[in-house]
Formats: C-alpha cells, sequence, structure tokens
C-alpha cells in the first residue's frame, strides 16, 4: 500500500474543517493563512476598497431622487408623490427623499453621487433575473455561473496558489452568498454576524496533530519532501494567530462612530470594524431588503430610506475620523426601478430604469446623468440611457486598477465624470 500523502488531499480531507472561519455553509481554504498575512501591516491609501450596498426588491427610484418641479410626477402619482416642500432639493430640478438627511449632508461635501437614468437594454422585471443580470453582467441564455466580482477576485488568486495573494471579498448576511460574488475556483466567506468570525477549530486541529504524531515517519511524507506534521502546524498557527488578532482588535469598544441600531447599520459598522482592523479584503458586499413596495409604499419606503441613509453616513464618519474615508468607495444599487404610475394598493409596481449611488471618496459630481423623461416611457417604464455595466467598468478599471474587458464579459465605456482615476 502506497502510505505517501499528498498535501492538496490532506489538507482538503483533513484541515477544511479544522483550519477555517465559522463562516456559514462555506469555509474557504487558505482563508485564514491570507487573513494572517493581511493583518501584519497597516493598510495604505493604494489599498483600496468598495463596499456593494445592494437593496433588493425594486427600489422606488422616482421617490428617492425626486424630479420636484416636474407636473407629470404628481400626476402619475397623486398619493405617493412626495411634496415640493418636503423635498430636500439640491439643484433646481431634483431632491433627495425627505429621510435622506444623512445622504444629503455627504452631497454636501461632495462625498454622494447620483447616477441617473441606470438599467440595461430589454429590461426584465423578474426580482430573480434581473438581479441575476446585475450580478453576472449577463442574460440566462449566455450566463454561467460566475458573477462580475467573482471574475474580478480570480484576477487576484496567483494560478500556481490554491490561496489569494489577499481576501478577496466577504459577505456579511444570513442570505446565500450573492451569484455577483461567484467564480470557479474561488471562495468567498459569507458571515451571518461578527460572532462567526472567530476560531473554531483549534481542538480539532490539535487532535489532527497528534493522530499525525502517531504516524510512522514515512507514512507522512508529502510529495515536496516536507515533513506533514510541519505542514499542519504552519497551516493551524496562520489561522490561529490571524483569529488572535482579529478578536484583539474586536474586543475594543467601538465608541467612536454613532451607528444606528438597524440592519444595515449594524452590518456597515461590522465593515467599518474589520477595516479598522486591519483587514485587507478588497470587496464587501451587504444587503438590505423590503424594497418590493407594490402596497402603502409611502411608510415603508420612508423608514427604508431612513435606514440606508443614516447608516451610510454613519459609516462614512466612522472611516473618515480613522483616516480611511479615502480608500473606501461604496456602490449602492437595485435590480429595478418600479413603475412611474402608482397602482391602485398606494404601491408601486415592478419598473426599468433607476438611479445608482456611490458614496466614500471626495468626488467630482454630485449628479451625474439627466433625470429619464417622465413623458417618453417604454411601457409604461423610464427609459435608461446608463448601461449598469459602465458603471462597473469604472469600478474595475479606475478604483479597482483591474481590466474590465473580461470581467465584464464585452467591452463597455467608463463614466468618466465621477473622477475615480487612480
Amino acid at each position: 500500500m502506497n502510505h505517501r500523502i499528498h498535501r492538496r488531499t490532506f489538507s482538503s480531507a483533513t484541515l477544511q474543517g479544522a483550519t477555517a472561519l465559522a463562516i456559514g455553509a462555506a469555509a474557504p481554504s487558505g482563508w485564514m493563512q491570507s487573513l494572517s498575512a493581511t493583518l501584519s501591516g497597516q493598510p495604505t491609501s493604494q489599498d483600496r476598497v468598495l463596499v456593494v450596498i445592494q437593496l433588493t426588491g425594486g427600489n422606488d427610484g422616482l421617490n428617492t431622487v425626486v424630479p420636484h418641479t416636474n407636473e407629470l410626477y404628481y400626476k402619475a402619482r397623486p398619493k405617493l408623490a412626495i411634496p415640493k416642500e418636503d423635498v430636500l432639493k439640491f439643484n433646481s430640478d431634483v431632491g433627495l427623499h425627505p429621510s435622506m438627511r444623512g445622504i444629503a449632508s455627504l452631497m454636501e461635501d461632495k462625498k454622494f453621487c447620483v447616477i441617473q437614468g441606470v438599467g440595461y437594454p430589454n429590461p426584465n422585471r423578474s426580482h430573480f433575473e434581473s438581479m441575476d443580470i446585475w450580478h453576472s453582467c449577463q442574460r440566462k441564455e449566455s450566463r454561467n455561473s460566475d458573477g462580475w466580482l467573482g471574475r474580478y477576485f480570480s484576477q487576484l488568486i496567483h494560478p500556481m496558489s490554491a490561496a489569494p495573494t489577499d481576501s478577496c471579498g466577504l459577505h456579511l448576511g444570513t442570505e446565500q452568498l450573492p451569484l455577483a460574488l461567484v467564480a470557479r475556483g474561488v471562495q468567498t466567506p459569507s458571515l451571518a454576524s461578527i460572532e462567526q468570525l472567530r476560531w473554531k477549530g483549534k481542538s480539532e486541529s490539535i487532535m489532527a496533530r497528534d493522530e499525525i504524531e502517531k504516524m510512522p515517519r514515512a507514512k507522512r511524507e508529502v510529495d515536496t519532501e516536507t515533513n506533514l506534521l510541519d505542514f499542519v502546524s504552519a497551516s493551524t498557527t496562520a489561522a490561529m494567530q490571524a483569529s488572535e488578532r482579529l478578536e484583539k482588535a474586536l474586543a475594543t469598544p467601538d465608541s467612536s462612530g454613532d451607528f444606528p441600531n438597524s440592519q444595515l447599520g449594524e452590518k456597515l459598522k461590522i465593515v467599518s470594524r474589520l477595516l479598522l482592523a486591519g483587514l485587507k479584503t478588497k470587496v464587501y458586499y451587504v444587503t438590505l431588503d423590503g424594497f418590493d413596495t407594490h402596497a402603502n409604499q409611502l411608510v415603508a419606503h420612508s423608514g427604508l430610506m431612513r435606514q440606508w441613509s443614516e447608516a451610510l453616513r454613519s459609516f462614512h464618519q466612522r472611516l473618515d475620523s480613522a483616516g480611511l474615508g479615502e480608500r473606501v468607495l461604496v456602490l449602492t444599487f437595485s435590480e429595478f426601478g418600479r413603475r412611474v404610475a402608482e397602482n391602485a394598493s398606494q404601491g408601486t409596481d415592478h419598473g426599468a430604469a433607476a438611479p445608482a449611488f456611490l458614496s466614500g471618496p471626495k468626488l467630482e459630481n454630485t449628479l451625474v446623468g439627466n433625470q429619464p423623461s417622465l413623458s417618453d416611457l417604454d411601457d409604461s417604464d423610464l427609459k435608461f440611457h446608463t448601461d449598469f455595466r459602465c458603471v462597473y467598468a469604472t469600478l474595475i478599471e479606475d478604483w479597482l486598477g483591474a481590466s474590465s474587458k473580461n470581467i465584464l464579459t464585452a467591452e463597455h465605456p467608463k463614466i468618466t465624470q465621477l473622477g475615480l482615476q487612480l
């Protein structure tokens, strides 16, 4: 019998549970070792980070960025339109929902940008299909299992290594890992809460090491002639050191930064703490659900706008106070907007084009693109003029410093008005 043990076989069969974070259903091999390395030094201004906030359900763009001087808006929405006197006006034509005072303050500081009229050709009004299009940049007939950020992560992974050169991405939430983060050969952690970011495998790793010590030396050999026990010890030690560093950093009460007690507020607070702990993860992904407002929209949407606005302002204030504000950019998007006209249930139905949003560092323009026409509609929906993949191309090339063509599966022009050049 051949007793030689392959390093790759052993690590996947024996150590997967022993040297992993408790991160929901996913325990990516190599993530803790990478984490240990990234925590060894302080981030620099060149270590740019992208945070993605997904507004799930189809956010009503017209009641988010309000055309307060357009009478067609008020005619189409006799009950749902935001009164002119309540709109947080930022120019003579459009303004923000009155619950978005936190974001209005970011906009005054030129740290928030509205990209108007974002969508894609032949829009799909299914939540699942439209979200998959946003996540994969492909329609169903040509789609594979990869997402746009997953393909970006693939570019960060050394072809001869099983582990990323850095911690690529992190999803925070109880929902399924978003397709956007998926790619073949890429393992992205998915954390339900900060309490899961703890070392859970110490006893199992010690047991595995004890079992190896009992084996005859001939049975411990590996392909590279490195002792298997040394390999296990090194892997276990790296993971434990990373976890201990994180626990120490996160054990200190976070007294600065007044985060709201809300779902999104808690998620962004965790992201800020991980950033301040020195984690060099490139992309963080969080979601806020509840935007499918078919009925009684006014109260529900107002609450969601307030939650997003307050959490986002607190997040940026926390990073600014720590000197990290210029290296963290936030993209907020939803799978589609809502119909122009309100329905009989005092809500709005699935639509098409809607604004997307960027926030964080100083931005050259706070408003990019024109408000879509309310008289020239496409089957009762707003027409888009900016393909969402152009937003992605700008983020990939001008913020993350990568080539966008392969990631987006086609070439898309950048939005130069954003001024995100490296």
